[in-house]
């Protein structure tokens, strides 16, 4: 590379330079305008320097060849091979070099030794000057052409033995020629390329400024920090928001996650782009993201309630558009776990106080019978009825308290007994049950799971032939609580979306219900357990909570 080369990059970088200092303070369609200028500024440089590198293959594949018959013909001349060795050579074969580098244009013809030593040259100065051989092969006998560097200057240089009748090497005739510059190769190119040059450079004048003029106008006039200013508002005021907030494309990928979306759906930034089906949201919310209730019905639209496995969320999800065509959906979300939390001990307690109307109602019309049994003067009859019932009360409570020794928990089971009796189903406890005094903040949670399952199971077997809840409770080994029903059984299909808020098995039930269901896995889940359901042997579901043995500590 020569200094003029060096001089070239220089320019370049600094009109590179230039260019990017241009663009600061300019607007956005003259910013695009330097920038497609720089690229066909380097578009150019690049067809130039592909032009300059395809004229150097093609120079040395020419000259090199014609290297090699120049110095054939010199190492064939009588003279050379006969007085290669004499003392006087370098005058003795002066004409001959001289010829060599007239017929051939050449810069330099020489005659060397067999160990590189300049016996001959066009360059008297040269003549005792030791040249490297380097990688020729005319030292072996063979012609050879390639590059070397002869006083500083790159050169192709074609080597071709003087050989005795014997084939043994007596000198080496060699011819070079230097590399032409870049510049020279280049306007070696013709004026073709020049034009197709100066076209495209017109070309991409143009096309730059059009494209420029339509960046401006798709961006409405708005300037490259005007853009940058509205975006990290935006980005500022979305991540801030304390409720969470998705958008999902018409496509159904992902194109909005704020932090506290990604909190509460338990996902990274990462899934923005990607389909809402594969970002590993929980399967209920996904099947709401990609729902149709987003109010375009003409009704505004409204929350629904959704538990995951962790979670309870409040969804609210409307259509998005953008001058006038849909683009998508957006959807805000709150984290209503510990309201669902409430609303479990609320229903706990709604069941108690449904539990002592019905005991209320039953020792009601037993006090009536006894009553009437009085009056009529029926005392025998009296004493009978009064031990029967207390026979009976006290089956039940011996039947549960000989097994669970939590009282709350207990208590709860006597209580469900008598509801589920009002309504006609047989409630019992399984006999190889077995329970310890649990901690008061377990015991209420497990109210809360068995409440909950009890009341499920009782609601889908009334009405079936011989309708019975059977309830099974271990702590041998962790918590595990089953309650298994003679309903109709809950559908392969439905057995993860029942424990969403809102879905239930049974038909009968407007607008559905099962947040009983999804507050037992809520509550499972903050334990560290599951749920599952399954079809009984003898038919209807069987429900299995399982809490792990850390959670299970005794009273």
């Amino acid at each position: 590379m020569d200094a003029k080369e060096v001089l070239d990059i220089k320019n370049i970088s600094s009109a590179r330079s230039a260019v990017v200092g241009l663009l600061r303070g300019r607007s956005l369609a003259g910013q695009f305008l330097a920038f497609q200028l720089m690229v066909v500024a380097v578009v150019l440089i690049a067809v130039a320097a592909v032009s300059v590198a395809q004229s150097t293959s093609e120079f040395r594949e020419v000259r090199g060849q014609r290297m090699i018959a120049v110095a054939e013909n010199m190492a064939s001349a009588p003279i050379v091979r006969d007085r290669y060795a004499d003392p006087f050579a370098a005058r003795t074969l002066a004409a001959d070099v001289d010829r060599a580098v007239a017929l051939s244009g050449a810069s330099l013809a020489e005659i060397l030794g067999p160990d590189g030593t300049v016996r001959a040259s066009s360059v008297p100065t040269r003549v005792g000057a030791q040249m490297d051989l380097g990688p020729s092969r005319a030292d072996e006998g063979r012609a050879w052409f390639g590059d070397a560097d002869i006083d500083g200057i790159h050169s192709l240089v074609g080597q071709v033995p003087v050989l005795s009748s014997e084939g043994d090497v007596l000198a080496i005739a060699s011819v070079s020629e230097g590399y032409p510059s870049a510049w020279t190769l280049l306007g070696g190119a013709g004026e073709r390329l020049l034009v197709y040059l100066g076209l495209g450079a017109a070309l991409g004048l143009v096309a730059s400024w059009l494209l420029s003029r339509r960046i401006k106008r798709h961006t409405r006039g708005l300037e490259v920090t005007e853009i940058a200013s509205l975006a990290d508002h935006r980005e500022a005021l979305l991540h801030s928001i304390r409720e969470g907030v998705i958008g999902v494309s018409n496509d159904g990928d992902i194109t909005v996650l704020n932090d506290s979306a990604q909190d509460l759906l338990g996902v990274t930034g990462e899934a923005v782009g990607h389909p809402v089906s594969t970002a590993g949201i929980d399967p209920a919310v996904v099947s709401f993201l990609v729902s149709d209730e987003d109010g375009r019905g003409g009704g505004p639209a409204q929350d629904t309630v959704i538990a995951t496995r962790t979670k309870v969320l409040a969804l609210s999800r409307r259509a998005a558009t953008s001058q006038g065509q849909r683009i998508g959906t957006v959807t805000t979300m709150r984290d209503s776990t510990e309201l669902a939390a409430l609303q479990g001990q609320l229903s706990s307690h709604k069941s108690v106080t449904d539990t002592l109307r019905a005991q209320t109602h039953e020792f009601a019309n037993q006090l009536h019978t006894i009553s009437g049994l009085v009056q009529l003067g029926e005392y025998d009859a009296v004493r009978d009825l009064v031990g029967t019932l207390t026979r009976r009360r006290a089956e039940i409570s011996d039947a549960v308290t000989q097994r669970i020794s939590d009282p709350a928990v207990a208590a709860l089971l006597i209580a469900k007994t008598s509801l589920a009796a009002e309504s006609g189903v047989a409630l019992t406890l399984d006999p190889a049950s077995h329970l310890t005094p649990l901690d008061p903040a377990l015991a209420t949670d497990v109210i809360t799971l068995l409440g909950n399952l009890i009341d499920n199971a009782v609601e889908v077997s009334v009405g079936s032939p011989d309708a019975r809840v059977t309830v099974a409770i271990d702590d041998l080994d962790g918590l595990a609580i089953s309650v298994l029903d003679s309903g109709p059984g809950v559908p392969e299909h439905l057995r993860e979306a029942i424990f969403a808020r809102g879905v239930t098995s049974k038909p009968d039930v407007p607008g559905g219900r099962g947040i009983g269901l999804a507050l037992v896995r809520l509550v499972t889940a903050q334990h560290g357990g599951t749920v599952d359901v399954c079809d009984a042997p003898e038919g209807g579901a069987l429900f299995l909570v399982r809490l792990t043995p850390s959670v299970h500590s005794h009273a």
